[in-house]
């Protein structure tokens, strides 16, 4: 008899190179319902930052948002034609990107209808539904929007991070405004004072040039910019306060609170640590400027949320790894220099994501580990999470759909990524999130800025690396981790299929790798291709190009010196040295192997990229109006989810 779990439809809709799923809350109904109010009050503090998400992906996101989701809902014209079908997926693709720039490549996404179309379907409406400010005509809104929308030239990347440009003035992001980089890079430079426990300098504001040449921060907090949306974050985090599991989780939203009210980013801080304590309580959550991805000098945070509890059972596997974090950094193959002498507070969880927002919805991460300050991580340790649900959907959704047996020749091959794949990508993960981000340590002076724009690619291949490494060490097997010492070969396998190959299904004809976990994989990927001699090729049979292992032990010791050498260049801000791994490696693009690589894809019939429709959260109150329950819709459509949040959640 098929289980409700069985049932289960985690595919969804489907269009341009998207494919929507839906997670599973396992284990919500288990919850008090004290827990499944905190879960509820703090989703809704996660979906009231989406319009800030917007704004920061690009001055005109919301503006373009705003009047596109009008067209959609009052165009009185022949809604069948070609060019409002794709004015519709071209909606879609802003709500999934959070704007119009796209979600990984950062590239601005050309829309399937003309200017002049749009230009009369806006002047068909009524003027009170479009997104006018005052005295503005509907002529002046489309000369403001059009240019933006239509021509390729304008402002066509929100993340560029081309060598030897000026990053601030090429890229659409909305961090800043009329500066250089020179001029942001020296801003911050004398802001910093050397102290041990430096704050993320400008990490919450946008940086502006005024009139006078002057340079200010515009800080993100009440009463400040986005200070409408944070109100309304402020006020959930309130009603979620009553409903905490513990004293330390009150005392983590207090300092939350006083920092989205000051804008003081040493109260940050001090939100992070206290953050970092709270162990007890099975409800957690993220809700702020966090990840700096979005800015092409690593300095400037998107705004995300995430609302989670933890998976119990799944938390036995973490749980093995956070306990042996310190045998991990002491068996690390990085010189000792670079090691941390004492790992402190590393904690790891399998979660439950039960909400996600801001730049973490619709696509999301599949793990985190916070928070970012070095400072704080080498003296207070790091949270990690595996976000078990999420992975389970993706697992599920692709079963049956082609792809090993196409990408991947050899059936003994094939077998092995059958039967350990799901177990092994979990497991890089933790590895990855748990000891990966939190090991090693900076030597004394060197600033965590020092990699500027390749920092966020450094990071996350000494992340990589790290799981990479320590996945085949027999350890694992030792601690019960993995079943046996075979297990491995099929995370080896498939990260440099996917580093080398496959990865290169979501980069468009004669472009460039831009996005750093895509970089991160090359760079890993080609070099130890380069330094193999032979153990990891590519070879050719039948006109398709396949990936050769033929000496897994020789990959993990490329894997060792390769974590080496990017450790020493993080410890030792060693600019010049990472410039030149992610440029020899990690950026360029092989026309004719990408030529193929799509080719075959196509074939296949697969969106390259996948986000998530969040469940419907439906509280169930009591006859005094207490909520007594929290009913969970898995129903929602995609396009009513969309206009549902633009409409309940809007508020800039």
């Amino acid at each position: 008899m098929a289980t409700e779990q069985d049932s289960f439809n985690y595919n969804d809709e489907r269009f341009a190179d998207l494919q929507l799923l839906r997670y599973r809350l396992n284990g919500f109904e288990a919850l008090t319902t004290q827990q499944k109010r905190y879960v509820y009050c703090l989703s809704e503090a996660t979906l009231w930052g989406r319009d800030i998400t917007f704004d920061q992906f690009g001055k005109h996101n919301l503006r373009i948002r705003k009047t596109l989701e009008a067209l959609f809902l009052h165009y009185p014209g022949d809604r069948q034609t070609e060019e409002f079908k794709a004015l519709e997926v071209y909606l879609k693709r802003v709500w999934f990107s959070n704007g119009i720039y796209h979600h990984y490549g950062c590239e601005k996404f050309s829309p399937g209808f003309g200017e002049d179309f749009f230009r009369v379907a806006v002047s068909s409406i009524d003027p009170s539904l479009l997104p006018l400010h005052e005295g503005e005509s509907v002529d002046d809104l489309c000369a403001e929007l059009c240019p933006v929308i239509f021509n390729p030239a304008v402002e066509p990347k929100r993340v560029n991070k081309a060598d030897g440009e000026d990053l601030v003035k090429t890229s659409a992001c909305n961090f800043y405004e009329g500066v250089s980089q020179h001029e942001v890079e020296q801003y911050y430079k004398e802001m910093k004072t050397g102290s041990e426990e430096e704050p993320s300098w400008g990490l919450n504001s946008r940086l502006v040039k005024n009139p006078d040449g002057t340079l200010e921060e515009h800080v993100w907090r009440q009463g400040g910019l986005y200070g409408p949306a944070i109100d309304h974050i402020v006020y959930w985090l309130g009603k979620a306060r009553h409903e905490a599991e513990n004293t330390q989780q009150q005392r983590v939203i207090d300092l939350l609170v006083d920092y989205y009210r000051t804008g003081d980013l040493k109260q940050f801080d001090q939100y992070s640590i206290e953050w970092l304590k709270e162990q007890d309580g099975r409800v957690d959550f993220v809700n702020g400027f966090i990840e700096v991805y979005g800015d092409p000098l690593g300095l400037k945070a998107s705004w995300e949320g995430i609302v989670e509890y933890k998976d119990m059972e799944a938390n036995k596997r973490t749980r093995t790894i956070s306990d042996n974090a310190q045998w991990f950094e002491d068996h690390s193959p990085v010189d000792p220099r670079f090691r941390k002498k004492t790992v402190k507070g590393v904690t790891a969880n399998v979660i439950c994501a039960a909400m996600l927002g801001g730049d973490e919805y619709p696509s999301t991460a599949i793990g985190i580990n916070l928070p970012n300050a070095d400072w704080i991580r080498a003296r207070y340790g790091s949270k990690s999470v595996t976000i078990g649900n999420l992975t389970d959907a993706y697992n599920k959704a692709a079963r049956g759909n082609g792809f090993k047996e196409e990408f991947v020749e050899d059936e003994e091959v094939r077998s092995l990524i059958e039967k350990y794949g799901d177990l092994c990508d979990d497991l890089h993960t933790d590895l990855h999130e748990c000891l990966g981000h939190g090991s090693g340590q900076l030597l004394p002076g060197t600033s965590p800025d020092a990699l500027k724009n390749y920092g966020n690619t450094i990071e996350e291949a000494r992340a990589d690396l790290f799981g990479l490494y320590y996945i085949a060490d027999p350890k694992l097997v030792e601690l019960g981790l993995l079943p046996d010492g075979e297990a491995y070969k099929s995370q080896y396998y498939t990260y440099m299929m996917n580093g080398l190959l496959t990865q290169l299904t979501r980069i468009k004809p004669g472009h460039q790798i831009e996005e750093a976990h895509m970089r991160n994989r090359a760079l890993i990927a080609h070099w130890c291709e380069r330094h193999a001699e032979g153990a990891v090729k590519l070879v050719s049979h039948g006109g398709k190009t396949y990936v050769e292992i033929t000496d897994y032990v020789k990959l993990r010791s490329l894997f060792a010196q390769l974590l080496a050498e990017i450790q020493r260049i993080k410890s030792e801000g060693d600019f010049q040295a990472a410039r030149s791994l992610v440029e020899e490696y990690a950026v360029k693009v092989d026309a004719d192997i990408h030529r193929e690589i799509l080719s075959r894809y196509k074939q296949l019939n697969l969106a390259p990229y996948k986000g998530f429709i969040n469940p419907w959260m439906k509280p169930v109150r009591d006859s005094l109006g207490k909520i007594v329950d929290i009913e969970l819709d898995y129903t929602e459509t995609y396009e009513h989810q969309m206009l549902r949040y633009s409409r309940d959640y809007g508020c800039l």
